[in-house]
């Protein structure tokens, strides 16, 4: 046997590798990055401290050589034969794996406008570096797209006294992720913060000068950034032959297609009880896959069954989504000190829930309604509306039952 190979070091490969020496496994464990440093956290990318982009690392070096963890940086995988078991990477050498992780990731989705090469994209260090080296107050900035990545950068680089137009093809920002209530909240802070929104306009070309729009319009920009959305990488894979969709299929232990092979992280596509797949972006996903397929290699059989989850820091504001809110779920909102919580009911079972408030504020509620959801809890909307009751008194009597 040839141990376990991860590919991919960000924070669903690094957390994998460490999840398995966890999880017992003495097997010999290959982590493969392609970029130059030690793995690192992505959601710091955002807010850079005193002008300079943090690299808050996942682990330091010598962490990985205590867990017996080869971590080969710089180097991106080029081929996968499932069939013989091997791997090879960009710098000729071929490895024999026992199992093999796919944690790709996900790649910036690309504009294909005249001029697009103009736009830089915010996903990875280099590129954060790239943006923020070259910001400096009374700037424009013109930010492609109006999701969590772009909506949260525009804050950052209010902060910072930069003129901002977010430009966004959809009628509102912040519509796929952001539960409706909060989208407009949050779009309205935008709004009383200085920046300019230019929706449901798509963009027709890029210059030195700024953005053309559908419409004919110009938005004037010194610098331009593409934020509208990513991408699985799922190449490799489906080269290889492995299922893939919007992501590389897996079983709800994460197995793909192919013996021996699993995927986890952004480029995971998760077979849902009630069928289809399902594509989860966010880190404590990815930390949660991560732990799940390094158990499942080492020899378990466990089904990925963590409920999803996710945050977003704009301004002063925190915001906080756990589960799945869907359009045809009852909708509960109770007010907290300096914001709200919106409980969603899907026949009558709490199924989801999502806060927004001033800093942390909504932290401890979500989680507490995250573990009313893991309990299956059937909720009186009336008590979930009711800010005098604590939603703890709710949990112990979901345990009770």
């Amino acid at each position: 046997m040839d141990g376990i190979v991860i590919i991919g070091a960000g924070e669903c490969g690094t957390r994998a590798a460490f999840a398995l020496r966890e999880a017992g496994y003495s097997g010999s464990v290959t982590l493969v990055g392609a970029e130059p440093h030690l793995p690192y956290e992505r959601p710091p990318l955002s807010k850079p401290m005193n002008g300079a982009v943090e690299m808050k690392v996942i682990c330091a070096r010598d962490a990985l050589e205590t867990a017996g963890i080869d971590y080969l940086h710089g180097l991106s995988a080029s081929k996968l034969d499932a069939d013989a078991g091997t791997v090879s990477l960009s710098d000729g050498r071929l490895l024999r794996y026992e199992k093999l992780l796919l944690a790709t990731g996900a790649r910036p989705r690309r504009l294909t406008c005249p001029g697009a090469e103009l736009a830089l994209d915010f996903r990875t260090h280099a590129d954060a570096e790239a943006v923020f080296s070259r910001i400096d107050a009374g700037q424009r900035v013109a930010i492609i797209g109006g999701g969590l990545i772009g909506m949260e950068l525009a804050s950052v680089l209010r902060g910072k006294d930069v003129s901002v137009s977010v430009i966004e093809a959809a009628p509102k920002p912040l519509g796929r992720a952001v539960p409706q209530r909060f989208a407009e909240q949050l779009h309205a802070r935008h709004a009383e913060e200085g920046v300019r929104f230019h929706l449901g306009r798509g963009v027709a070309a890029i210059s030195d000068d700024g953005v053309a729009l559908s419409d004919g319009s110009m938005v004037p920009a010194d610098l331009v950034v593409s934020a509208i959305g990513v991408l699985p990488e799922t190449a490799l894979a489906e080269a290889a032959g492995l299922a893939a969709g919007n992501g590389i299929l897996t079983d709800a232990c994460l197995r793909t297609s192919a013996p021996n092979v699993f995927a986890a992280g952004d480029c995971a596509a998760v077979a849902q009880p009630r069928g289809g797949h399902i594509r989860y972006e966010s880190w404590r996903n990815a930390r949660a896959q991560a732990e799940t397929a390094a158990r499942n290699m080492a020899g378990a059989a466990e089904t990925f069954t963590a409920i999803p989850w996710f945050w977003s820091d704009q301004y002063d504001l925190g915001l906080q989504v756990a589960g799945l809110p869907q359009p045809t779920h009852q909708s509960v909102v109770r007010p907290i000190a300096g914001g709200e919580l919106e409980f969603y009911l899907d026949g009558g079972r709490l199924a989801a829930a999502a806060g927004l408030g001033i800093g942390n504020g909504v932290a401890k509620d979500i989680k507490l309604a995250e573990m009313l959801i893991a309990a299956g809890t059937n909720a009186d909307p009336a008590a979930l509306a009711d800010p005098g009751l604590n939603l703890k008194t709710l949990l112990k009597s979901a345990r009770a039952a």
